[in-house]
């Protein structure tokens, strides 16, 4: 009997959860069980009526761990923390959950900030989310800092304030220029908004518009009128679909390509908005086990949870799962499957979303698959190369007037980018000569000079340039050994492709998918190239400015530019930001603050 046998032998009848882990001690799989020894040992009996998703995790499990809880919710709140902790291979799971975007209102704060994050910290403040795209949440923002005049700077000790403020578009706490009072009404009414419950907040609004024009404060009234008028305009927009309260509607919908969970946010009865999450590893299980494990998911990360959810399907575990959530929220919590009704049609209109999302992904799928593996066995066609296009390489060179000349590399695999593999290349031989061709024949020399030691050998290498920079790089490559390899310069103005041996270029047509996919790739090693070039040229201004500092020399220039990267970061930094770098003292660190902001040459 083996160690697994022998912990399947000795399991308790009591409610907890088990952790399956493979021959590499990763944990697969996470699950609970109101009988440990019933459920873990199911796994291991006859495979007959067993999915195949069962069949793969049973046949690579290699250890087992449990844990005994006093109950099944207790049993329940542990797997959940456990699945999003580890993200098992075979638990269904959000797709990249841990990168959804919140938005972000500082409470914790006196004059609280609002903006995007994509961590969730227990540090005092409020969090609205998780939303799907950043798109959304930019969208957001752009819109509360139209309606509501909140403050987007770093420190809050301006001696004057910065052009929001002239522009009615912040209050100007960092100057001064408002109390903790005003601005702490004005987010109560931010979190008013986020939380979709526009009667409270057009209540409040109106409420604070009559206290200040009571108190002849004219200027805050009118300000406060704006807002109302702006809200009760987003207001005209929203549908009022039940009576009232607060609700998610949640409908399924899979096909080919997945699943997708679509959830209506209804807020004081009014559709507030709606978010899709696509779901992984989910094929082989019921609508039931799925939506579970979504509920599961979100939830545990949603910065608000409403009183009623709404199911298209029954769970086995919705009373277990209703008094999870109720504990979470702190107030009761009810998952309802309704049958008819409004209600029903909620469920019924978030699920033909859902279906229309599948539908719009499937054809983004399709699209891309044009765009990539149909583009490159389109240009194989063009350059009449029989074998697959696995892997193209392209080369580029920057510099201005042959100062910080660079060369970037960029990989294509299977028509996508694959940047793990960039590379880019600081060149020396031609320093302050600009020569394209010999910069070119430097890059590639390095790259392909015993290329088995340097990496895989491509199937296409592109030169960025002419017949000029093509006949440059060629004797190279194939001094190199690659002499089976095709090569090709892309001209810059009408992309003519030059291939060796031909005198006449090879002009793709105007719209083709090999045409577009070459000035794709061509595009993204200019942008890598000329983005490492602009680094190197920042660096050298770094340190031409901070050459004119007193006590700062090579090695605190290069402790500086180590530790922010970027000269914006070192002129925005605080003295004790900049005495805290290796090597700064507090002396040093007031010259650069006082250099940046008075022009002084000493602290």
């Amino acid at each position: 009997m083996n160690e697994l046998e022998e912990k399947l032998a000795v399991l308790p009848d009591k409610p907890g959860v088990y952790v399956m882990k493979d021959d590499k001690g990763r944990i697969i799989y996470v699950g609970k069980a109101i009988n440990l020894k019933n459920r873990v040992r199911s796994y291991f009996q006859s495979s007959r009526h067993h999915s195949p998703k069962v069949l793969a995790l049973t046949a690579r499990i290699a250890d087992l761990e449990y844990i005994i809880t006093a109950s099944e919710i207790e049993a329940l709140i542990l797997e959940c923390n456990l699945i999003k902790k580890h993200r098992p291979k075979y638990n269904i799971s959000l797709r990249d959950d841990k990168s959804y975007p919140y938005i972000k209102i500082t409470v914790n704060e006196d004059f609280p900030k609002v903006y995007a994050t994509r961590k969730v910290q227990k540090d005092g403040a409020r969090y609205f989310g998780p939303y799907t795209s950043a798109g959304a949440v930019h969208e957001t923002l752009q819109l509360l800092r139209t309606l509501f005049p909140v403050r987007s700077c770093r420190n809050l000790d301006a001696r004057r304030p910065c052009l929001e403020h002239h522009i009615k578009r912040c209050l100007a706490p960092c100057a001064g220029k408002t109390d903790k009072i005003v601005y702490s009404e004005m987010i109560k009414a931010v979190c008013l908004f986020l939380e979709g419950r526009s009667n409270a907040l057009m209540k409040k609004l109106k409420q604070g518009m009559d206290d200040a024009a009571e108190n002849l404060e004219f200027e805050q009234a009118a300000r406060l009128r704006d807002q109302l008028a702006a809200v009760e305009k987003i207001i005209e927009k929203q549908n009022i679909v039940t009576g009232s309260g607060d609700q998610d509607a949640i409908g399924l919908a899979r096909s080919a390509i997945g699943t997708c969970v679509q959830v209506f946010f209804i807020r004081s009865g009014k559709l507030v908005g709606r978010d899709y999450f696509m779901l992984t590893n989910s094929e082989h299980e019921s609508d039931a086990d799925v939506l579970a494990a979504f509920i599961k998911q979100y939830y545990i990360q949603a910065a608000f949870i409403p009183r009623e959810i709404l199911l298209p399907v029954g769970l086995e575990e919705q009373h277990l799962l209703s008094g999870w959530l109720t504990g979470i929220k702190g107030g009761r919590v009810l998952l309802e499957t309704p049958c008819r009704g409004t209600k029903k049609d909620l469920v019924n209109m978030a699920a033909g979303n859902a279906a229309t999302v599948l539908t719009e992904q499937s054809a983004k799928i399709q699209t891309k698959t044009d765009h990539s593996e149909g583009a490159v066995a389109e240009l194989a066609r063009y350059l009449g190369i029989l074998e697959p296009l696995a892997r193209i390489e392209c080369f580029d060179i920057s510099h201005i007037q042959g100062a910080e000349t660079v060369a970037s590399m960029v990989v294509f695999e299977g028509g996508q980018a694959n940047k793990a593999e960039y590379r880019r290349y600081k060149l020396t031989t031609v320093e302050g000569k600009p020569d394209d061709f010999r910069s070119m024949q430097e890059v590639v020399g390095w790259r392909y000079r015993e290329a088995a030691a340097k990496g895989p050998v491509p199937d296409l290498i592109i030169i960025d340039g002419g017949k000029g920079q093509l006949n440059a790089a060629l004797p190279v490559i194939r001094a190199a050994g690659l002499t089976e390899v095709t090569v090709i310069g892309l001209a810059k103005e009408f992309e003519h492709i030059f291939r060796e041996g031909i005198s006449e270029p090879l002009i793709l047509p105007r719209y083709s998918q090999a045409l577009y996919l070459v000035q794709r790739i061509r595009d993204e090693a200019h942008r890598f190239a000329i983005t490492y070039h602009r680094k190197l040229r920042a660096r050298r201004n770094l340190t031409s400015v901070l050459d004119h500092i007193n006590g700062i020399g090579e090695k605190r220039r290069k402790a500086l530019w180590d530790h922010f990267g970027s000269l914006a970061k070192i002129k925005e930094a605080t003295i004790e930001e900049l005495a805290a770098v290796p090597g700064m003292t507090k002396l040093a660190a007031k010259a650069v603050y006082n250099f940046f902001r008075q022009g002084s040459y000493s602290p």
